[in-house]
């Protein structure tokens, strides 16, 4: 499985970027997708995923600002992002896993549980 993010860049506080992530494999369908970030000099943290029935999950600092969703025909997962704050600016992975149906979000905001991971795009809001 390969993944490709795409979107990432400049932006003043306030602006809004949406970021891309195209993934290989006839499996997308059946996998959960997740969002992470990594600030410098800081571990890398949660942000969204959706499940492969489209649930979501999202880290407290990005909800009502993120939106993640996905495109099963394209292969394709989204994060919208809205109303950035400096605080965002972080190099940004996407993740993949398969499916497992957790019934919590652990599952799902646990970078351990993810099995493939993308270059990562670079995200930085200017204040």
């Amino acid at each position: 499985v390969q993944l490709i993010e795409s979107g990432g860049g400049l932006v003043q506080a306030g602006g809004s970027l949406r970021l891309s992530c195209a993934a290989s494999g006839r499996t997308f369908s059946t996998n959960a997708m997740g969002w992470f970030r990594q600030a410098p000099g800081k571990e890398r943290e949660f942000v969204a995923a959706v499940t492969s029935t489209s649930r979501t999950y999202y880290a407290d600092s990005v909800k009502g600002r993120f939106t993640i969703s996905r495109a099963n025909a394209k292969n394709t997962v989204f994060l919208q992002m809205n109303s950035l704050k400096p605080e965002d600016t972080a190099v940004y992975y996407c993740a993949t896993q398969i499916d497992r149906y957790y019934s919590g979000s652990y599952g799902y905001t646990d970078d351990k549980r993810y099995d493939y991971w993308g270059q990562g795009t670079q995200v930085t809001v200017s204040s």
